[in-house]
């Protein structure tokens, strides 16, 4: 009697098998690369499958379904975020990082954002959602209060607010005549300076 559970290896776009344990990996990186061409709303497993070089029930036995892998996309981006924030040494370095996030990890930073593809009550989405908000918020409340105004929380709101959109109207190809040659990293530094104030 055949099994529908894909065997202990699989052969990858290559033609050499993965190991079990590296399939999950292959169709992670296939699904953001596919992501990043595409979008998420548009991804399914059969193609993913396909651009993998996997048995269709690859992604199925790893993932579930479609949310399950979004979801785990999800996940990866926010603790890649987390650890690339709590790395800043004050809070306008942690909205640089941001955005440097975001034009490196593209695909993960699409995902992150559309709760309704995910499972939102996920353990390890949520875990990872919160170490992320955790350092940005320490980020925050590390400024002053005459830098940042008397409620930590909406200067919270603020800083995230700058970060996320500047970064997302970059990706958006939206500040293409603002911007132009300039480093957008350097034009968010420029920005985070007229919102926050460096006393003295």
């Amino acid at each position: 009697m055949s099994s529908s559970k894909p065997s202990a290896t699989e052969k990858g776009p290559s033609g050499r098998p993965y190991h079990h344990g590296d399939l999950r990996r292959a169709i992670l990186i296939a699904a953001l690369d596919a992501i990043a061409a595409d979008g998420p709303s548009g991804l399914s497993l059969r193609d993913l499958s396909r651009r993998a070089g996997v048995s269709h029930a690859a992604p199925a036995h790893h993932f579930k379904d479609r949310a399950g892998l979004l979801t785990a996309i999800a996940a990866e981006g926010f603790g890649l975020l987390a650890i690339t924030l709590r790395a800043a040494t004050d809070l306008e370095e942690a909205g640089v990082r941001y955005v440097r996030f975001a034009r490196e990890h593209p695909a993960h930073f699409q995902v992150m954002f559309a709760p309704e593809l995910l499972r939102t009550g996920d353990l390890e989405l949520t875990t990872a959602r919160a170490l992320a908000s955790d350092a940005l918020r320490e980020a925050v409340t590390a400024v002053p209060p005459e830098g940042r105004g008397t409620d930590p929380r909406l200067a919270g709101v603020a800083a995230w607010s700058l970060a996320h959109g500047f970064a997302t109207l970059l990706l958006g190809h939206n500040l293409e005549d603002p911007v132009g040659a300039q480093d957008p990293e350097e034009v968010f530094r420029k920005l985070a300076r007229m919102l926050f104030r460096h006393p003295g």
